[in-house]
Formats: C-alpha cells, sequence, structure tokens
C-alpha cells in the first residue's frame, strides 16, 4: 500500500509587528515590571477574545473591550467615570489641570471655549503650516539612503504645533521645550507601583521627580510667551494661542486666565505633535510592509498632488491615504491604553462596578479584538471603505462621547497632507533587521525607531 505524503501547508501570512500581550496573571510584582517594560504588555491576550475582564492587583479592576459598555462609559454615564488618579498624577505635571485632565464643570467651561478653536474652518486655515512642514520633510529625506522616520515625523509635527501655536516664536526656545516633553513622556510618565497599589498622590513618585526642573522650564517660557502675546495684539492670521486667548465660555463671557490657557496651550504641544508623528511613523512602517498598498497610495498622490505638497484642499481627494492613516490608528493607536475610576456604582456587562474600582479601556485590545474584526492583526486599509463602514465604540482612537479628542480633525488633516506628499515622492522599504518594537508609556511609540529605506518614486 502507498503511503500518501501530507500536503505541504502554506506559511501564514505575514503579519505587522504586535505586542506579545500576557499569558498568564501577573499579579503586582509581575504588572510593574510589565509597565515599566511596556504598558501594553498588563493587558491579557484573553482581552482580545472577552467582553470583560476583572481582576484585583491592589485594587478592583475592569478591562473592558465591549462596545456597548464603552459607550456607557464615554458617553451614556460619563459622570461616573472619571479619569483615573494615575492618569492625573502621570499627565498634571506637565499640562497642569487643563482640558484633558479637568473634570465636571471645570472641564466643560474649558470645552466649551477651546471647541471654537478647532472648527473646520480654523482648522482648514492652518493647513499651510502643514504643507509648509510637508515640503520641509520631504526635502530632508535622502534618496539611496535608510532613515528613521519616527524621528522625521517627530521633527516635521513638532514643526507644525509650534507654528500654529506660537506663530511668532517670541522667547520660545524650540529645541528646550522639545527636549523637555521627549524627557517628560520618557520619565514622568512611567508608571509606578505605588501607582499600581492604589497609593495616594501626596507619596513621591521618585521618577517623577527627575523632570521637575524642565517642565517648570517650559511652563516659564509659556507663561512669557502669553504675557507678551497680550501686550502685542494678536497676529493676522491667528494662530491656535490667538484663537484660545479670544475664546469665551458662551453663557458667562469667561476667559482662560494666563495658567489656564498654558496648561492647554502645553496640552496642544504635547498631544498635538506626539501622536500625529505617531500615527505618520506607523503608517510608513505599514506602507513599507505591504508595497501593494503602498504602491496604489502613491498613485493617489501622484494624481492628485504630481510634484506639490499636499493640501487641505486635496484631503477629500485622497481617499485610501486616509484609509492607511486609520489602518495604522487602529493597530497602533498612540492612546492605547486608558483608565477610569467609578465614581459610584454601575452594572457593564452583568458585572457588577462599585464606587473606586479602576475601569481600563484597552483601546489596543478592542482594535484587535477577534470577534469585532476581521484578521484583525492584518493591515487592510479597505476595512475603512466608505460602504464599509466601522461601527462607532469598536474604534477609539481619538476616545468618543463628549471627551472625543478636540484636535481629531487637526490630526487628520495633518496626517494626510504630510503622508501623500511624501508617498507621491519617495518609495519606502523595510531595512533587514530593523522592526520596530511597539512599546507603549504614555503613547505607543516604535521602540527602536522606523528605518525604513528611501528611493525616489
Amino acid at each position: 500500500m502507498t503511503r500518501m505524503r501530507p500536503l505541504p501547508t502554506a506559511a501564514p501570512p505575514a503579519r505587522p509587528v504586535r505586542v506579545r500581550l500576557a499569558d498568564r496573571p501577573l499579579g503586582i510584582w509581575g504588572s510593574l515590571q510589565a509597565a515599566r517594560r511596556n504598558v501594553l504588555e498588563l493587558i491579557p491576550e484573553i482581552a482580545t477574545h472577552a467582553p470583560i475582564l476583572s481582576g484585583t492587583t491592589g485594587r478592583r479592576w475592569h478591562m473592558v473591550m465591549d462596545p456597548e459598555a464603552l459607550r456607557r462609559i464615554l458617553r451614556d454615564n460619563l459622570e461616573n467615570y472619571p479619569k483615573s488618579l494615575v492618569t492625573k498624577l502621570i499627565l498634571a505635571p506637565g499640562i497642569g489641570d487643563s482640558l484633558f485632565v479637568a473634570e465636571g464643570a471645570d472641564w466643560h467651561w474649558q470645552r466649551r471655549t477651546a471647541a471654537p478653536v478647532f472648527s473646520h474652518r480654523n482648522v482648514a486655515a492652518l493647513a499651510p503650516v502643514m504643507t509648509a512642514a510637508a515640503e520641509r520633510a520631504a526635502a530632508r529625506l535622502v534618496p539611496g539612503q535608510a532613515a528613521n522616520l519616527f524621528d522625521e515625523m517627530v521633527t516635521a509635527t513638532f514643526e507644525v504645533i509650534a507654528d500654529v501655536t506660537l506663530s511668532g516664536g517670541e522667547g520660545f526656545d524650540r529645541d528646550a521645550v522639545h527636549r523637555a516633553i521627549e524627557q517628560y513622556i520618557g520619565q514622568t510618565a512611567k508608571v509606578s507601583l505605588l501607582d499600581i497599589l492604589g497609593a495616594p498622590s501626596w507619596v513621591p513618585r521618585p521618577h517623577r521627580l527627575v523632570t521637575g526642573a524642565a517642565m517648570r522650564q517650559m511652563k516659564a517660557v509659556a507663561d512669557r510667551t502669553i504675557l507678551a502675546r497680550r501686550a502685542a495684539g494678536a497676529r493676522l492670521p491667528p494662530d491656535l494661542l490667538d484663537l484660545l486667548m479670544a475664546g469665551e465660555e458662551p453663557e458667562t463671557g469667561r476667559k482662560m486666565t494666563t495658567a489656564e490657557l498654558r496648561d492647554n496651550l502645553l496640552t496642544f504641544i504635547v498631544a498635538g505633535h506626539e501622536t500625529t508623528a505617531l500615527t505618520l511613523s506607523w503608517a510608513l512602517y505599514l506602507c513599507a510592509f505591504d508595497p501593494a498598498v503602498q504602491a496604489g497610495a502613491r498613485a493617489e498622490a501622484q494624481r492628485v498632488l504630481g510634484h506639490r505638497a499636499a493640501t487641505a484642499s486635496d484631503v477629500p481627494a485622497l481617499p485610501l491615504i486616509r484609509r492607511i492613516v486609520d489602518e495604522a490608528l487602529r493597530l497602533y493607536p498612540p492612546a492605547a491604553f486608558l483608565s477610569r475610576t467609578a465614581r459610584g456604582a454601575d452594572e457593564l456587562c452583568g458585572r457588577e462596578i462599585r464606587r473606586g474600582d479602576t475601569v481600563i479601556l484597552p483601546i489596543y485590545a478592542l482594535h484587535r479584538h477577534k470577534k469585532l474584526w476581521a484578521d484583525p492583526d492584518a493591515f487592510d486599509p479597505a476595512r475603512f471603505a466608505a460602504a464599509r463602514a466601522v461601527p462607532r465604540f469598536q474604534y477609539l482612537p481619538f476616545g468618543d462621547g463628549p471627551r472625543i479628542c478636540i484636535g481629531a480633525s487637526f490630526a487628520l488633516q495633518e496626517a494626510v497632507i504630510i503622508l501623500a506628499t511624501l508617498l507621491a515622492r519617495y518609495r519606502f522599504a523595510a531595512v533587514p533587521g530593523l522592526q520596530p518594537d511597539p512599546v507603549m508609556i504614555l503613547t505607543l511609540r516604535p521602540g527602536g525607531g522606523v528605518w525604513l529605506q528611501i528611493d525616489e518614486a
């Protein structure tokens, strides 16, 4: 009898890099070690299958991946889920009691005051700054060489946020502010064992004392800039600082104080360049990972742009590039791990929530959930085609509900303008042996950088 040989099985298709999630309970010590390496390692792999997980690590916690429960946390019962103590401990040294951290009435009036700053008209008016930064970024790249595109995108997006926030640059040492932000993200934002144990905020976290001087200097620079702008008057066209200074709460006419302006200004500077730089870096990595998608995006960009840089009016004509940005935000959301503290009793997915419980929103797991996405670890921009719209609260790169990121439209416009400009002029290919490692401290960064070979299109 002839023995049949088994047919060779095809190798599974390649997938972009991902975080190796926990496959066993970590405990307090394991949680601390994981948090210091990569916050996302706190997420168990089962979170990509389950609607909710609960446990106790110092205090009771619940990880929520169910879209309807997330709707309740972020919209329907928003007041019951303020930002967690850990979030406030991490962010307060840099951005004080700004829009991102404030709660209740304090948040409400700041949001109403700042919302007009990010109107469609104002965001479109700031697009020439993005176009100029895209042109400079393209000019810095050298065909035939490899470059760390993460560094390049950080430079480009910091130029944008500096120019649209502080257009005159008076008293504004960009390099010093940039260094302070990097120190803040790299050191101050690390999770402490005391955070995990729920220790009160007055107990010192030693690593958060390291960058105190740099942050104080950054705040002093911002204060001086605000006072100088008040003395000189608004510019034409106005930048974000002018718009924020002119803003007032519609019902009361209240305006922001210098301290409130400074904290919100620093929020926009810190968040406004870091998150977009990450989105662009991961998008370029994914384009290098999938040359066919990159080729389609390049053809689209060249058809619309030719050899010029993209503008705001080009964005609607670049749907594939927008879908690449959306898919990069799904696979590598900058804010990949959020937490709230329950103010009162509630129920989520049939699970009892008690006052004081930590409620975790693991956006990274939500975006790769096996029951919500087809082949969730694959790079597939087509999943964002208009005919196949993604349900809300399943895709949360900017949050949702009343506290959705106020700068989302600004970030998306900037990302499409810069990505289209680069893809129209260059081809990007992976550098063997230099693969980015998704590591989250405060944001989801590419550890080791995004090293790509650059060639003319």
